[in-house]
């Protein structure tokens, strides 16, 4: 029998030791190691361990954000990036002139890099000043200040030799043989940010080698990046003639007419005439500063083969920086020792105070000192590490919303008590998004603005269960669309005010679904009685256009049948990948067809201009998609899309959203919502649909969460006891056998 085995005891170890020494010699010893082996690993059980942990022994108790990912990102480069799983790194580590107010809604641009928020001047064609209602303007200017001492993350790229000239600027392939990663380059640097920085990346839009995918828009609105595009592509293409295509393009040997620097720290951008949304452009990370330098480190030959690119290294001014790129497992970001400052804000909405949510006013941040993601291809994987502790927030697959999530009728979504049990919080925010059903104006049956065909569309809009669809296929996260705006942007109304009574019937405030029978009367008014076309008795076929993700979507599709035959209309799905969908959008071939829109910005303008007739797809290749057209809207449209926020501007905004209910020309199906589960010791969180740089105000209690890993990870040992007994078991009666038989030799011995 071994003393001393209780828990944490280091006599249970010398025991083991001991034992194992006295059985060596048995010819059972094997078993009985193996019995040993189990028996101390039982014991050791209650030493406190967790054998689970993914993450290294150093970085318990650390001031680190564990979260995950699943898709690599493509871009880190701000002139590529367009990808929402790109912005949760790059949004932390770059800083374009402005950012959304973390706390305010609606959403709210303030400064991020700026000393002020810049305000358009207008002028004519001649540089004179005039108002910015005059018809005659021709040019609107932003004059953008930039912060003083505000500097770039440590980087080789900034390195410099005594006599000031660049550490790294004229790299070999010798001085490449042995470097594979950015931390190869022993030694870095860091400067000033300056206006120049913020004009070179908007000059890299337009270079041939990387296709921003918003210069075309841009180009629409910037004065001279068309012409600056067309000359870049002519200097590629003499590169490339004379044998020297990997040669760096210097674009600041070349002159873009809309963007002027007044002095080191003042930026001033040329737009064509009004275009009130460009400053929410300025929040995104196509504006980003890029130095010439980085440009120029990273342009050097053999740097792109190693994966030395702003692509994989990117380099900014904003609280994080990237350390660790491993985009198949492990992608890590830390602290930028340079970071300027700033402190948490100290206004909000006023339920923020009540939430918590301003008990950090006024500190700096960023908070947290490294973000951890991790690769996770699969959902379960994440979801069960989630649980475990070993990330501190995780979104809600369809495959585990019933165990996170239950809805009860008549009210919000909650957690169910198990996730409560483990102090997990749920957040939910509805998307700056709209998901829809669309019918082709161009088309004879559904489309044009004959009442006919006006009618039939509404009877649709009526007879789709946008409600059934959000909870049969989104778990019940959504709420139904009363017109294109989203929740959160300006010009959407909520409550009665909001109800579009083309298709619900106002109920005490709130909207409920107009009744099938109203739908069928309007099919027949519509010269389609009991379905049938009443002129040639034929039954009215319809065709949904839809790209299918496979089997997988069948219910979806047959649901959206089901709808139609509530009219006796019959509905024929044309299947189709997605490029011959494109290629029906853009050539205006398909009848009706499903589709989205997710905002750049939160602008009502961002929204509307879906339906304005210059978008059309046929034949302007725009984003109008229905191929919809009212003189009358477009007209409001124009007058309203310039103007600041204001009750005038609201007053045309209902009248537009008046008119796309009547004429219909979407199925307004739904807004999503969004759900996510944050454990405990995650603090200072508010959904923020346009914000993307949030890292900086969350906030770690380390000390819980390794409480909780080591609660929620013990060791579970006792099926090992159980196998060590079963096995003892087993050997007794042939351990018995075997002494008995030794004792019988020796005694004839």
């Amino acid at each position: 029998m071994c003393r001393g085995w209780g828990p944490g005891s280091s006599a249970k170890l010398k025991c083991a030791v001991g034992m194992r020494a006295r059985v060596e010699a048995n010819p059972f010893g094997r078993l009985a190691r193996s019995l040993l082996g189990v028996l101390l690993i039982v014991s050791l059980g209650g030493c406190g361990g967790i054998w689970n942990d993914p993450y290294p022994a150093a970085e318990r108790g650390q001031n680190i954000l564990y979260s995950a990912f699943t898709e690599r990102p493509k871009h880190l480069d701000p002139a590529q990036s367009y990808s929402e799983d790109e912005a949760i790194f790059q949004a932390q580590i770059y800083e374009p002139p402005l950012q959304y107010h973390f706390l305010r809604r609606p959403y709210v641009l303030i400064p991020a890099t700026t000393e002020t928020m810049p305000a358009p001047r207008f002028v004519d064609a001649e540089g004179r000043p005039v108002a910015a209602d005059a018809p005659n303007v021709a040019f609107s200017l932003y004059d953008i200040r930039i912060k003083s001492g505000i500097f770039y993350q440590p980087h080789p790229a900034f390195a410099r030799e005594a006599e000031g000239r660049l550490r790294y600027g004229n790299l070999t392939p010798e001085d490449l043989r042995n470097v594979y990663a950015l931390s190869d380059f022993k030694e870095t640097g860091t400067r000033e940010l300056i206006a120049a920085d913020y004009a070179y990346e908007i000059k890299r839009l337009a270079s041939p080698r990387l296709n921003s995918p918003i210069l075309g828009l841009m180009s629409e609105h910037i004065v001279g990046l068309a012409e600056l595009a067309a000359e870049l592509g002519a200097a590629e293409r003499a590169l490339a003639a004379g044998g020297n295509k990997d040669a760096w393009l210097d674009l600041s040997r070349y002159h873009l007419a809309g963007v002027e620097e007044l002095d080191r720290y003042t930026l001033r951008i040329k737009i064509k005439g009004r275009y009130a949304q460009f400053v929410y452009w300025l929040a995104m990370s196509f504006f980003a500063p890029v130095p010439i330098e980085v440009d120029h480190f990273y342009a050097q030959r053999g740097m792109a083969a190693k994966n030395l690119t702003l692509d994989w290294y990117p380099v900014g001014t904003g609280p994080y920086m990237l350390s660790e790129n491993n985009p198949n497992a492990r992608i890590v970001l830390e602290r930028n020792p340079n970071y300027h400052g700033e402190r948490y804000p100290e206004d909000g909405e006023p339920q923020d105070a009540q939430a918590g949510l301003l008990a950090d006013a006024g500190k700096p941040l960023p908070f947290i000192d490294k973000i951890a993601f991790s690769r996770e291809r699969e959902g379960i994987p994440y979801w069960n590490k989630f649980l475990q502790g070993y990330y501190d927030s995780s979104n809600i697959s369809s495959d585990n919303f019933d165990q996170a999530v239950r809805i009860v009728a008549g009210s919000d979504a909650a957690i169910t008590p198990e996730i409560a049990a483990k102090g997990i919080r749920l957040d939910t925010s509805v998307a700056a998004s709209s998901r829809y059903m669309a019918f082709n104006w161009l088309d004879a049956v559904v489309g044009g603005s004959a009442e006919s065909a006006r009618k039939l569309r509404q009877a649709i809009s009526i007879a789709i269960d946008w409600e059934e669809y959000i909870s049969i296929f989104n778990n019940g996260r959504g709420i139904a669309g009363q017109g294109p705006i989203p929740p959160g942007v300006f010009g959407y109304r909520d409550g009665e005010a909001g109800i579009n009574r083309v298709v619900y019937d106002d109920v005490e405030g709130k909207p409920r679904r107009k009744s099938i029978e109203e739908a069928r009367r309007l099919v027949a008014e519509a010269g389609y009685p009991g379905g049938r076309d009443a002129k040639t008795g034929q039954p009215l076929v319809l065709y949904l256009d839809t790209t299918s993700s496979g089997p997988d979507d069948k219910p979806t599709i047959d649901w959206y049948v089901k709808q139609f035959r509530k009219l006796d209309i019959q509905l024929e799905v044309r299947d189709t990948d997605y490029n011959r969908f494109q290629d029906k959008m853009r050539s205006g071939s398909a009848q009706i067809f499903r589709w989205g829109w997710n905002a750049d910005y939160p602008d009502p303008e961002n929204f509307l201009f879906l339906f304005h007739s210059s978008q059309r797809k046929v034949p302007f290749q725009g984003e109008n998609a229905a191929n919809y057209t009212n003189p009358e809207f477009d007209r409001l449209f124009d007058q309203m899309k310039d103007m600041q926020n204001s009750p005038e501007r609201q007053a045309l905004i209902d009248r537009m959203v008046a008119i796309l209910r009547e004429d219909a020309p979407w199925a307004f199906g739904y807004h999503s919502k969004d759900y996510t589960l944050h454990h405990g010791w995650l603090s200072n969180l508010k959904p923020n649909q346009m914000a993307r740089n949030s890292m900086k105000y969350r906030k770690i209690d380390a000390a819980l969460r390794d409480q909780r890993r080591a609660e929620w990870n013990k060791p579970v040992v006792w099926p090992l006891a159980v196998v060590a007994l079963a096995l003892a078991a087993v050997a007794a009666p042939a351990v018995r056998h075997y002494r008995r038989r030794e004792r019988d030799t020796a005694s004839a011995a």
